[in-house]
């Protein structure tokens, strides 16, 4: 019997890989913000971000290499450890909308000076083809599910594209943004709006990701049902929070 069969029958499978990318993030984001604006110490803040962001990749690789073991690891703890980490993210969310509430709210006059006429249809496409990638990825689940492997690597793909089209149409808006003189320093708007849409922008480069490393096994034919269906409920996460985003900034 083999060493994952043996961590089955008495527990879940430990690994130190959500260590070391702990680890890495304390280096790399709190640290290093301390040290270069709190202390003004360059070399420290540096420092941190060369051991940092190093820890943050090896760890990533690990998790992920350990993740797409196929189905001798299916039966681990990563559908209900990825609901608690989408609550965490959720509340990292909430601040940035609060703060773009209570701006709104109180102001006198709405947008401030500075701003600009926001885009009206490239958010509805937009919209409309991140929908269409929850889509697509529960297309695949099920086919999945059914044992078509090859309808879904299909459909993963087409899923991938569409995020990947999602993103660039998001680099397209911020440089045309740029180029009318709205930045993310001209006023409250622009702050918020570029750190909302850049938060979430991030969130869907991760899915990405996630989902880079579901297929690159996939296409040998090895594939973590569990580790499936983890990715695509962040990928539907990230689809829910894209309607409170273009519904606040865009339209109201």
């Amino acid at each position: 019997m083999s060493n994952h069969a043996h961590a089955h029958e008495h527990g879940p499978i430990l690994t130190p890989w959500p260590l070391v990318i702990s680890i890495g993030i304390l280096a790399m984001i709190p640290l290093a913000f301390i040290f270069k604006f709190s202390y003004h110490n360059s070399f420290a803040a540096i420092l941190s971000l060369g051991i940092g962001a190093p820890l943050c990749i090896i760890g990533v690789i690990g998790w992920v290499r350990e993740a797409i073991g196929g189905d001798e690891l299916s039966q681990g703890l990563g559908f209900g450890a990825m609901g608690w980490f989408i609550l965490a993210e959720a509340l990292i969310f909430l601040p940035g909308f609060a703060t773009y509430w209570v701006l709104r709210l109180s102001a006198e006059s709405w947008p401030p000076p500075g701003s600009v006429d926001m885009p009206q249809l490239m958010p509805v496409i937009m919209t409309v083809v991140l929908v269409s990638s929850s889509l697509t990825i529960h297309k695949a689940e099920g086919l999945l599910e059914a044992g078509d492997v090859a309808g879904f690597r299909k459909w993963l793909a087409a899923t991938m594209l569409l995020g990947l089209s999602f993103l660039l149409m998001s680099i397209y808006e911020w440089n045309h943004l740029f180029h009318l003189g709205f930045t993310i320093d001209v006023n409250v708007f622009s702050s918020s709006f570029f750190s909302l849409t850049g938060l979430h922008g991030s969130h869907v480069f991760v899915g990405l990701g996630i989902f880079l490393a579901i297929m690159i096994p996939a296409m040998s034919g090895k594939i973590n049902h569990t580790f499936v269906r983890t990715g695509s409920l962040y990928w539907h996460f990230v689809d829910i929070i894209w309607f409170f985003v273009v519904s606040q900034l865009y339209f109201w």
